[in-house]
């Protein structure tokens, strides 16, 4: 599997190419913006997005909305990091299009499952 992983933060995108790398052997491709993200989701096409919900210049709904205009990169399924995971919040992600939601700090040996999870039918 092919995951893009959007955050500002260099830690973050780190640990999430090393857990999403190591732990489920996944290809991964990073990005450090929301105009970077989904110039990669164009360029790359991955199976999944993993994008953080705050950033500046560009949050992750504005970005999410940018993909869903794309026909290419429509049906291709976002997944929210973010610390902010109240219920209101998450129904929020989740009609807006995200597919789920993974809660900041996320634990590194677990990211994997608990991105099977969300991508379960």
């Amino acid at each position: 599997m092919k995951v893009l992983i959007v955050d500002d933060e260099a830690d973050i995108r780190r640990i999430g190419e090393l857990s999403l790398q190591s732990v489920a052997g996944w290809q991964v491709v990073l990005a450090e913006s929301g105009p970077e993200g989904v110039a990669a989701a164009k360029t790359h096409r991955p199976d999944l997005i993993l994008m953080d919900m705050m950033m500046p210049e560009m949050d992750g709904l504005t970005a999410l909305g940018l993909l869903r205009q794309d026909p290419e990169l429509s049906a291709t399924p976002v997944v929210f990091m973010t610390a902010k995971v109240q219920r209101d919040e998450i129904s929020r992600y989740l009609d807006a299009g995200a597919l789920g939601v993974v809660r900041k700090p996320f634990d590194p040996m677990t990211l994997p499952n608990e991105i099977e999870k969300i991508l379960e039918p």
